[in-house]
């Protein structure tokens, strides 16, 4: 997938004079990755020198992340991760029918020489609350509140419940086409179905923190095209 171009001035959904909150795209690393020929963090420094991002997200997942922009913000915030006072909202659409209510899976998890994860005793504690938000046919949107900052954490926990993250390969999730729920699709001969979602449907949806002044911040990110286009094809099938 091509890497998408970052215009920094339409991605901001909230900044101050110590912070930058954006929506990130998908397929947009945070960070460098030497595969990649641009990164999140390298576009925001062109406008921002001292910028820092205070966490990170996936390369395919979208949502809210938050940005300092000089170093005392940037240690506020990082403590605040540290010490789990930072409320971090992920919306999911999962594989399936799932009645979620406040959730809680507490299963420590493995970093594995692969870059994927598993669970096991010898991993690093993690713990992640889950809510279903609305039920479609044969899927389920999911609110995800991890407490704990793992790798790939949300995808994990999820598979574990029998819910893994819809066109989440690396976690038993299935591609998703647009035939399995549209009636009388039809595709053109000689040619083959494209997956309607070309990523694992994880956004962050909000994030909430205390600024300098102890003000709380809390923003939303709105979805981002496929992922609304996914939740439109879903809820135009229970009509």
């Amino acid at each position: 997938m091509k890497t998408p171009k970052f215009n920094l001035a339409k991605a901001i959904l909230f900044q101050n004079d110590d912070y930058l909150v954006v929506n990130k795209p998908p397929f947009l690393s945070t960070l460098e990755d030497r595969n990649e020929p641009i990164n999140l963090l390298q576009s925001v420094r062109e406008v921002e020198p001292d910028a820092q991002v205070c966490h990170r997200l996936d390369k395919e997942t979208s949502g809210v992340l938050a940005i300092a922009r000089h170093p005392e913000a940037y240690r506020s915030l990082s403590v605040q991760f540290e010490e789990r006072t930072v409320e971090k909202v992920y919306h999911a659409v999962v594989e399936g029918i799932h009645k979620f209510e406040n959730e809680l899976v507490d299963l420590p998890i493995l970093k594995q020489r692969d870059g994927t994860v598993k669970i096991d005793r010898l991993g690093k504690k993690a713990q992640t609350y889950f809510t279903t938000l609305q039920p479609f046919k044969n899927h389920t949107l999911v609110e995800c509140r991890p407490i704990t900052g793992r790798m790939h954490q949300i995808r994990l926990h999820l598979a574990s419940l029998q819910a893994p993250i819809c066109s989440d390969t690396t976690y038993g999730g299935k591609v998703f086409y647009l035939s399995s729920v549209k009636r009388g699709y039809n595709l053109k001969k000689h040619t083959e179905e494209e997956p309607f979602i070309r990523r694992f449907a994880l956004h962050a949806r909000r994030l909430s923190f205390l600024g300098l002044d102890d003000e709380k911040i809390e923003v939303l990110a709105p979805y981002p095209k496929d992922l609304a286009a996914l939740l439109n094809q879903l809820s135009a099938n229970l009509r």
